[in-house]
């Protein structure tokens, strides 16, 4: 009498894996084309021999391609083979992480007489987003450009109680080569009707001697920045600010990023404070890195106050692209951004946005070899 209520159970849950997988798009490449609504595929820009491929879910940036200073072309950015391994990923390869980046200190924050609260998912903490961050979601592709300068635009709607965060936001994200070895990151995101933090970040991982060529620590690294945001032993903000001068955070003139790390417990993983003053599009100077080997270089320009920097400490063995085994400091992220635990500490930029404001993040990446 039990067979056949396990049995129409069994096919219950055969069917709800079929639609479920065939939903996320299990998962077909594509280049600029007509894409189904909520069909998860990887999306490739090209122009020459520089190129990106982007895939919708998390809105990642799966591989960047750039020659280096003999031709030689390498994918500069960590990440994984095929859209599956993304799904289950903790290190945030290549993602827009939100509603609000980096962590919020006890996974709750107070808004106009409200306290709200969040997923833990860091310790006691909430980070980047929660449990299903924007990172962990499938975003509609909106608007695709070739030509000279192509493009593509993102769309995810965060409904209102998303992960605890109050407010429907519209959030769009804009990947565009805008010119020789240029890549451009734009978001912008709109709420409608309850105010709320918003505070997205791009987290690439990058190693300019390519993906598989071991540790970022002979690279040269200038931050564009006099102090950081101190945390504590959770890399929770303290609320004051240190000037880097006499410490292993100083970036201000370029040093490789092994030269002190061992003077930083697991290494570098801190808010810098920008200093270097804004163009008249709001643009500041953040970053510059440089590969000795390869002579691959990057530039970073942003309208963002902070910028993470962190250097890979906890890869552990992941599995990556053709194979290639991740481990400690084989990549390094610059994370531009709003400071941390900001929705906390009152004498940090607020990033609350109400109806009828616009939260804007522009990102300027140039390369050269």
């Amino acid at each position: 009498m039990s067979r056949p209520p396990l049995l129409l159970a069994l096919c219950l849950l055969l069917a709800f894996a079929f639609f479920f997988f065939q939903s996320l798009g299990f998962f077909r490449a594509s280049t600029i084309g007509a894409v189904p609504r909520k069909t998860v595929g990887i999306y490739a820009l090209r122009k020459g021999d520089f190129s990106l491929k982007i895939t919708n879910w998390g809105a990642t940036v799966v591989s960047l391609l750039l020659p280096d200073s003999t031709g030689n072309v390498a994918d500069v950015v960590l990440g994984y083979d095929g859209i599956g391994h993304y799904i289950n990923d903790t290190a945030y390869f290549g993602a827009v992480v939100g509603r609000v980046a980096n962590r919020i200190a006890g996974g709750h924050f107070l808004l106009n007489r409200k306290v709200y609260k969040l997923p833990v998912n860091s310790d006691k903490n909430t980070l980047h987003g929660g449990d299903r961050g924007f990172s962990k979601v499938i975003w509609t592709v909106k608007e695709k450009g070739g030509g000279d300068f192509p493009y593509i635009t993102l769309y995810y709607h965060s409904f209102d109680g998303e992960e605890g965060f109050p407010g429907d936001l519209d959030v769009y994200v804009t990947y565009k080569i805008s010119g020789p070895y240029e890549l451009t990151v734009r978001m912008n995101g709109t709420v409608t009707n309850k105010a709320t933090p918003v505070n997205l970040a791009q987290h690439s991982y990058w190693n300019l001697g390519g993906h598989d060529s071991g540790t970022i620590l002979s690279h040269m690294v200038q931050i564009f920045a006099s102090e950081i945001t101190p945390v504590d032993e959770n890399l929770i903000p303290t609320g004051s600010f240190q000037k880097v001068t006499g410490t292993p955070y100083d970036f201000r003139k370029p040093a490789s990023v092994g030269s002190r790390i061992n003077q930083i417990s697991g290494g570098y993983d801190i808010n810098y404070v920008l200093s270097s003053a804004p163009d008249a599009h709001g643009m500041r100077k953040v970053a510059a890195v440089r590969d000795p080997q390869s002579g691959r270089a990057l530039q970073l320009w942003a309208n963002q106050p902070g910028v993470q920097f962190y250097s890979g400490n906890y890869l552990n063995n992941v599995r990556g692209k053709n194979g290639h085994d991740y481990g400690p400091h084989n990549g390094l992220c610059l994370e531009t951004q709003g400071f941390p635990d900001a929705v906390n500490h009152p004498n940090f930029p607020s990033q609350i946005i109400s109806p009828g404001q616009v939260y804007r993040h522009d990102m300027l990446f140039k390369f050269s070899f």
